[in-house]
C-alpha cells in the first residue's frame, strides 16, 4: 500500500500577521537526512540567521533534525510564505551545491501553527529543541549540534 502524504498541500485559509508568533515545520524531499551532516545544518541555521537580519523574522527557538527542521518565529516584515521560500531556496541551492547534487531538495509547503499569546512560549521552545532526545539521535540537548534558544 502506497503511503500518502500531504506535506506539500498548503493550510487553507493560511494568514500571515506581522508580530504574530508561529512554529513553522520543513520537511525534506523523501525525507533525506541531509541535515545528518551537521555541516549541510549549518548552511540552513545561516539562511535563517540571515532571514532575521534582514528582518524577516525573529528567531526564537530552532531545532535542525536529520529531515526537517522545526522552527519557532515572530514574523516581522514579511510573510509566512515569502520567509519560508526564502530560507528553504537559499538552503537548497546551498546544500545542493555543498553535495555536488542537483533536484529537489524539500518537500512542496509547510506546516505552521499559530502560537496564541496565552501559551507559554518557553515550554513550546523546550518542545521544539527536545526534539533530538525524544528522537533518540542523543540524552542531552546541549549535546545536539544544531539548536538554538533566545532564553538559553
Amino acid at each position: 500500500m502506497q503511503k500518502t502524504y500531504h506535506a506539500g498541500r498548503l493550510r487553507n485559509g493560511r494568514y500571515s500577521q506581522p508580530g504574530q508568533i508561529y512554529l513553522i515545520t520543513v520537511v525534506t524531499h523523501q525525507r533525506q537526512c541531509f541535515f545528518q551532516n551537521w555541516q549541510m545544518g549549518r548552511l540552513l541555521v545561516h539562511q535563517m540567521r540571515d532571514a532575521q537580519r534582514q528582518g524577516l523574522a525573529k528567531s526564537l527557538a530552532w531545532v535542525v533534525m536529520p529531515d526537517h527542521l522545526h522552527w519557532l518565529v515572530e514574523l516581522e516584515h514579511s510573510t509566512l510564505e515569502d520567509l519560508v521560500l526564502a530560507v528553504k531556496s537559499h538552503t537548497a541551492r546551498n546544500v545542493n551545491k555543498s553535495l555536488g547534487r542537483s533536484g529537489r531538495f524539500w518537500q512542496r509547503g509547510f506546516h505552521d501553527r499559530a502560537i496564541r499569546y496565552q501559551e507559554d512560549l518557553e515550554t513550546v521552545a523546550r518542545y521544539v529543541i527536545a526534539n533530538p532526545i525524544r528522537a533518540g539521535l542523543v540524552r542531552r540537548v546541549h549535546d545536539y549540534p544544531l539548536w538554538d534558544a533566545i532564553w538559553v
